[in-house]
């Protein structure tokens, strides 16, 4: 598709492609703009899927008018379009320029307990939070309702938060069309509703409602709909329609509060007193700034848990720290603690058997064995991987490597989703950079293969690796062995239509689990996928995020012999491959309080090793 842009034709090149939505890709400009064009009917994304084209085909037909309209005056932190994109007679609108932000994340990172542990300070999600507070009232004195306020169309550079996705908000005659679950205002519903779908159009207080949910979700990585409704009566339990018509939070008492979530006692009574009042007792309006500008957090200096309070609300001040017991026995399973530290384990993995992990203490990051690898702060845009005794530590479009005995050395590599595209196993590292796969060698690196550069995610096991790409209307998958050059490309994946929001790969001798989420339809979806040693998918499976079952999380994953351990709130579950189906077939309660649904797991000499935040504990299950 051609597209002009203040009448130049622009190329929509996939390599500078930025990132992908639901309902349009977006490219960048070289100028310090973006440009963001809208997916037509026909666009792969939407191949085979007809509600999908109808809607991207009303949604076209509106912006004709609604981006021509678009009102002037909003707050410098709204990326607002700042020119449209035509086609060649400048008749028909296809998209828009806006300005490019660098270094984002989106304030979603905010709500994730690893991201939290590896350094995001609550202090500065206040900060961010604040700042949002001022631009939304700014939004709305302008006439504006943001309608979709959610907090993937929110990104931050820093401590300041920016309105993304301009072209949704609700103004004059043009009503938000898009809503998204876990923001969804319940007073928008009918009482009678089946499903999530509003039946009234957004407002300014539903606005506030979502700022709410915000709110919550980054001071305790648990929005109000989350944790598993378990009623005393099996048949009563709800649904998520149900939940929210009947006002059943997180609070409830018959709600399972998700263990990687942060104690609500963290919070002051008077915030928690405001949830309520807002999540269940439905108050709205704009939410107290002065509240949210008084918080002052602390680390206590007994657990280590950050908390808003005059007192740590989970450990008398003073008080002696009882040690964890080092093995305890729980029915069929028997835990032995490993290994525990004051600080934070910021990596872990296993090699032939041997758990190898980084962590962070007294001011600098280390390797198990207590060698210092850098000194520093906590810093949670910094990504790990170990190869033996190097490990390697990247940020931005560089990876440096740290060889016991031996200066850093710095390898040039490709940013992808705003990630360092590197990976190590026990042997081998890999990276991509300027369209190649490299992987180091006896007498330097060695180019493996070609890929789409900026925008390949690359995983490797003890064998072989998995790379795929997802850019503009280009989508690819790769294996490769860790041994032999070249690449199996032309994987067929079950390729989603929306945002993806994650992935991760465990390997399992020939064959990978390739675990997705994706935000569609105002929904997180997790997908899995089971590839055999050709490729070719031998099962999947697809669950809600956050359901409670194995797949409500990506993470906390483990394969042993064809079989997949997952780590749940519940204990562990065993998932394996059933006529093109991945089912759980086992269920180990047993192991309940040794686990949770924010923890990983490896396979080690020993049995399986659980990646807490702070300890490594092994499981042996008779």
């Amino acid at each position: 598709m051609d597209v002009w842009l203040e009448g130049k034709k622009v190329r929509l090149d996939p390599q500078r492609a930025l990132g992908k939505g639901g309902e349009a890709d977006v490219y960048d400009l070289g100028d310090g703009r973006a440009l963001k064009v809208f997916k037509r009917p026909e666009h792969p994304d939407y191949l085979g899927l007809v509600p999908e084209q109808a809607a991207a085909k009303a949604r076209l037909a509106e912006h004709q008018r609604k981006l021509r309209a678009f009102p002037t005056g909003l707050p410098a932190r709204v990326v607002t379009p700042q020119a449209l994109a035509t086609d060649k007679k400048g008749l028909e609108v296809l998209g828009y320029a806006m300005r490019k932000l660098d270094g984002v994340e989106p304030l979603r990172r905010w709500s994730e307990p690893a991201f939290r542990r590896a350094g995001g300070k609550a202090a500065d999600a206040v900060t961010v939070l604040a700042g949002l507070h001022r631009v939304l009232g700014a939004v709305h004195a302008g006439g504006v309702v943001v309608g979709d306020f959610n907090d993937l169309n929110v990104l931050t550079v820093g401590t300041d938060a920016y309105f993304i996705d301009a072209d949704s908000f609700q103004f004059g005659p043009y009503v938000c069309p898009v809503f998204t679950e876990k923001f969804l205002d319940p007073l928008r519903l009918d009482a009678g509703a089946q499903a999530l779908t509003p039946a009234r159009p957004a407002t300014v207080e539903s606005d506030w409602y979502a700022f709410a949910v915000t709110v919550m979700q980054s001071l305790l990585c648990v929005g109000p709909q989350g944790g598993i409704h378990k009623p005393k009566a099996q048949g009563a339990r709800l649904n998520a329609v149900g939940r929210l018509l009947q006002r059943v939070t997180v609070f409830h008492p018959d709600v399972q509060y998700p263990k990687p979530a942060l104690p609500r006692a963290s919070l002051p009574d008077e915030v928690l007193h405001l949830f309520h009042q807002v999540f269940v007792e439905d108050r709205r309006g704009a939410f107290p700034l002065p509240v949210l500008e008084g918080l002052r957090f602390t680390v206590c200096a007994s657990c280590g848990l950050e908390h808003a309070r005059a007192s740590c609300p989970t450990c008398q001040p003073n008080a002696t720290v009882a040690a964890t017991p080092v093995s305890a026995v729980r029915g069929q399973v028997t835990a032995k603690r490993k290994f525990t530290t004051r600080g934070v384990l910021v990596h872990a993995s296993a090699e032939d058997g041997t758990v190898r992990f980084v962590y962070h203490a007294d001011g600098a990051y280390r390797r198990e064995d207590g060698r210092t690898v850098m000194q520093g702060v906590l810093d949670p845009s910094l990504r790990w991987a170990v190869q033996g005794d190097v490990t390697l530590l990247g940020q931005g479009g560089r990876v440096a490597v740290f060889t016991p005995g031996r200066g850093p050395e710095f390898l040039g590599v490709d940013v992808c989703e705003n990630r360092p595209v590197f990976a190590a196993n026990a042997s081998h590292r890999f990276w991509a950079v300027g369209g190649g796969l490299w992987r180091d060698g006896t007498y330097g690196p060695e180019r493996w293969g070609d890929v789409l550069q900026g925008q390949t995610r690359l995983f490797v096991g003890p064998r072989f690796g998995l790379g795929f790409h997802r850019a503009a209307g280009l989508r690819g998958a790769f294996l490769f062995s860790v041994e032999r050059k070249g690449l199996r490309d032309g994987l067929a994946l079950p390729w989603s239509s929306g945002q993806l929001l994650d992935a991760e790969a465990v390997f399992d001798g020939d064959s990978v689990w390739l675990l997705l989420a994706e935000e569609a339809g105002g929904r997180t979806v997790h997908h899995a996928v089971l590839l055999g040693p050709d490729g070719a998918v031998r099962a999947s499976a697809r669950a809600d995020a956050g359901d409670g079952s194995w797949l409500g999380t990506l993470r906390g994953k483990c394969a042993v012999g064809g079989a997949l351990f997952c780590a749940t709130d519940a204990g562990l579950t065993r998932v394996e491959h059933r006529q093109g189906r991945l089912e759980a077939v086992r269920e180990f309660p047993d192991a309940e309080p040794f686990v949770d649904a924010g923890r990983g797991l490896l396979l080690s000499r020993e049995g399986l090793t659980v990646v807490g935040a702070q300890d490594l504990t092994v499981l042996r299950m008779s």
